[in-house]
This record gives structure tokens, C-alpha cells and sequence, in this order.
């Protein structure tokens, strides 16, 4: 039996992807515009009296990591001018079909308006340009320029990072450990190894391209067929080995899906793993940068000890009787259900290998995507995590209350992964995966389940 949902989403991915980039590095894209805008300068004493001016806006243009916190480009300090939104000049180059549609969506809900004072800064003199003439030529009037350097150096001016934006890794900074650097955060990094995830055997995607040097996990090996649920801690400590993984290991995980990326990422932060990273925005996001794949098969070097306990970190993923123990204190423990509405509902069940339909009692919608393999609601269209202040907004309408344990969950644990991380990127600790998801729990018959919209 295979996992069928995932061979086609993930094959339909891989040439959509791959063809993407093509497009992207041989053609330009009508997005891609090169008209020279004029455009005002303001300095930073100017731009220090405006953040509190709703008529005006300030814009991040660089680099989605850099907004996250990453020094990137030689700035005095990483992060975002606070109260800045995000909007990249990377996205401008991305290949999709429904590009005009996402990215008039991320101008409106960023209130990017036509009549306001628009401050487009960047760190290299290119990337707010580049913004500016592709608002010019949508009618934006009151553009401005500034250099994110000057604010940097200043320390009284305040600036936002995320907490633990090191869980995200741009491919500038993997390229530098490749090239035998040890960049910020990693430091004190013993053994950094690189890891591709994605599902099937290595024909299916690695053998397509991969990071240099990265090792390939096939996400079966973590939760095999027929019923792919995460195996049992004595397979996982028999994985850890077979791969030669240790606790002290500091592990980037890469790959063209990013949903298996994060999946496989939590999996190895839950058997003990300290330092789990995964690449932002995937392949594509290496490809972006200029970087080259590899198509090599890189070989698995096993180990003898994991050097402590599996799982290490228990308190990660949740049991369904951990479960069941939480949704009786609602007053501490809010389920977050990472499934499309009609999932969500019981109008379909969201995968092509399960039929029943419906949801946990007492789960409470979380947003997720338009389909069992995307995450539209969380992500920026390159695939990186979206602006926190976003996400926080999403679940402050659905009445999720983050000062609460917030156990996130989906169909099987692949999107409820990518959420889990991206809330812990944002500092949120009393979080866990309720790793079985729906499938799991609808499972077993004697199991609670209701359909229909919440009353």
C-alpha cells in the first residue's frame, strides 16, 4: 500500500517546483519589473517621527530572515524596525500561478494602501528600489527610501527580532557552514549536519536535487506504512542510531517540501536532538539565493550511542490519553486544529487514504491552508514563515489565547509541525504536537467526534 495523497502532492510539488525555478532563473517574470522609480529619501530623525503616524507605514523589503532577525548584510544589529510590516523583494521573482492574487492579498491584510506615506527600507540599496517600481506601476504615489544601516547602529532606536529566529536558517548562512565558517548562533555548534526530508525513496525527490552534502530521510522511516503514525520511541532510538545522530548534534533540515521538512524537524527535537534547525523557505529559498543543488547520493554514517534518553523530549508530542487529559481543563490547554475548514467541519476528510470525517470535540479552528498538503494561512508565498504579528492576529479571531498550552494538531502531524515551530520561533514555550492528529484519533471508534460548524 502506498501513501497516495502524498506520492501525488509531492510528485505534483517536485515538478512544479523544479519547473518554478527554471522559470525563475532563465526568464523574467512580468512581476519582475526593472523601471526606475523616483523615489524620496527620508532620514532617520524624520522616520523616527513618523511610527506612531498612522498615515504613514514602514516596510521591510529585505530578505524575509532578516525581518526574523538574521544579520545578513552587515547591519549593526538584526531584526525589524518596530511596528514595520514585511514585504520582500524575493517575493517579486516567485513563479505562481495565483502570484497577482497572494501578493494584492499581502499588500491589503499588511495595509499597504494607495494613500499612504509608504517607507520602503532595505540594506543594500536594491531591494526597496526594486519594491518601489512594482508598486509605482500599481499606482502607489508616496514612496520613500531608507537605509535600514543607519537605524541599526543606533541602539536607542528600537528594533524586534524573534526570540528564536535561529530555528530558521536562511541559505546564506547554511552556505557559509558548507563553506567551513561557523556563522552567529552557531558558534558552539559541535557536529552540524545537514538532512533532506521528503517522502519515498530518494528517486522520488532528493535524486532531483538537494542541498550539498545533505543526507536524505525518507519521512517513512519516522512513521511507516500502512498507517503512518509516528513509530514507537524503540524504532526512533533505532533511527537515531542508524543515522548516526546524537544529542549534542546540531541538525538543519532542508528540503523542496518544507511541510516534510518540519515534520522530520520536530520528530528529532522530540527524541532529544538540542539543536534542531530547519531551512527557511526550502530548496527553493537555496535556489533563490543563487545557490546550486546537488544530485549525488550522500550516504548515512550510523552511530553507536545517542549519548542520553529517547525520547529526550517527551513533553513535545502528545499521547491521545495526554490529549484526552487536556481537553478536560480548558482553562489551561486550548487544541488547535491545523486543518482546512471543510476539514475542519466534516465536509471531506482531507486525504485520499481515510475517510472518516469530523473533528475532536472541543478543538478550536486554527487555519491552515486550502488543501491537506499547503498552509497558505501561515506562510509567505516563497513558502517562509509568515510575519508573527499575522499569525498572532489569526489566532486572536479564531479566540486562540496564547498565554495558554496550546497543543496544535492536523490530519497526521505534518502542518501542525510547521505551526508548532513557527510559534516556537516566536518565543511561545508551553506548546507541544498532538502528533496522530485526526487520523489517529478517528482511528479508534470509541473516540468522541463531531461535525458541522462549531455552536
Amino acid at each position: 500500500m502506498k501513501k497516495i495523497i502524498k506520492k501525488v502532492a509531492i510528485s505534483s510539488m517536485l515538478i512544479l517546483g523544479m519547473v518554478g525555478l527554471v522559470a525563475c532563473s532563465n526568464e523574467k517574470t512580468k512581476n519582475q519589473v526593472s523601471k526606475e522609480v523616483t523615489t524620496k529619501e527620508i532620514s532617520t530623525e524624520d522616520l523616527k517621527s513618523k511610527l506612531d503616524d498612522n498615515s504613514w507605514i514602514i516596510v521591510d523589503t529585505r530578505i524575509n530572515d532578516s525581518y526574523n532577525g538574521w544579520i545578513l548584510n552587515d547591519e549593526k544589529r538584526g531584526g525589524h524596525i518596530s511596528k514595520a510590516v514585511d514585504f520582500s523583494a524575493n517575493w517579486l521573482d516567485v513563479d505562481s500561478e495565483k502570484k497577482e492574487e497572494t501578493l494584492d492579498n499581502a499588500l491589503k491584510n499588511k495595509k499597504i494602501d494607495k494613500d499612504k506615506n509608504i517607507v520602503l527600507y532595505d540594506a543594500n540599496k536594491k531591494d526597496a528600489k526594486k519594491v518601489a517600481s512594482y508598486l509605482d506601476e500599481k499606482g502607489y504615489k508616496n514612496l520613500y527610501i531608507y537605509d535600514i544601516k543607519d537605524w541599526a547602529k543606533d541602539k536607542s532606536l528600537p528594533m524586534e527580532k524573534y526570540k528564536n529566529h535561529e530555528m530558521l536558517v536562511p541559505a546564506k548562512v547554511v552556505k557559509n557552514i558548507l563553506d567551513g565558517s561557523k556563522p552567529s548562533t552557531f558558534e558552539n555548534s559541535k557536529n552540524i549536519k545537514i538532512v533532506e526530508a521528503s517522502w519515498g525513496e530518494e528517486s522520488e525527490a532528493y535524486s532531483k536535487g538537494h542541498v550539498p552534502t545533505s543526507v536524505h530521510i525518507n519521512t517513512d522511516t519516522i512513521e511507516p506504512p500502512p498507517a503512518w503514525m509516528l513509530d514507537s520511541d524503540e524504532n526512533l532510538s533505532k533511527f537515531a542510531l542508524n543515522y548516526g545522530f546524537t544529542k549534542d548534534d546540531t541538525i538543519v533540515v532542508t528540503g523542496l517540501d518544507t511541510m516534510a521538512s518540519y515534520r522530520v524537524a520536530t520528530v528529532l527535537r522530540y527524541i532529544g536532538i538540542n539543536d534542531v534547525r530547519v531551512l527557511n523557505g526550502g530548496n527553493n529559498a537555496w535556489v533563490a539565493a543563487g545557490y546550486e543543488l546537488e544530485t549525488k547520493s550522500n550516504k548515512k554514517t550510523p552511530g553507536t550511542e545517542f549519548k542520553g534518553a529517547i525520547p529526550g523530549n517527551a513533553d513535545l508530542i502528545d499521547t491521545i490519553p495526554e490529549l484526552k487529559e487536556q481537553l478536560k481543563d480548558k482553562d489551561k490547554f486550548v487544541l488547535v486544529d491545523n486543518r482546512t475548514w471543510d476539514e475542519y467541519i466534516g465536509k471531506v476528510s482531507g486525504y485520499s487514504y481515510h475517510n472518516k470525517k469530523g473533528r475532536i470535540p472541543g478543538a478550536v479552528y486554527g487555519y491552515a491552508g486550502t488543501s491537506a498538503t499547503t498552509l497558505e494561512d501561515y506562510r509567505n508565498i516563497d513558502n517562509t514563515m509568515r510575519n508573527a504579528d499575522e499569525i498572532k492576529a489569526l489566532w486572536k479571531k479564531a479566540g486562540i489565547d496564547t498565554n495558554k498550552h496550546l497543543t496544535f494538531m492536523c490530519g497526521s502531524g505534518w502542518r501542525a509541525a510547521e505551526v508548532l515551530t513557527y510559534a516556537n520561533v516566536m518565543g511561545l514555550k508551553n506548546t507541544s504536537l498532538y502528533s496522530d492528529g485526526w487520523i489517529g484519533w478517528s482511528n479508534d471508534a470509541s473516540n468522541p467526534t463531531e461535525t458541522g460548524e462549531p455552536k
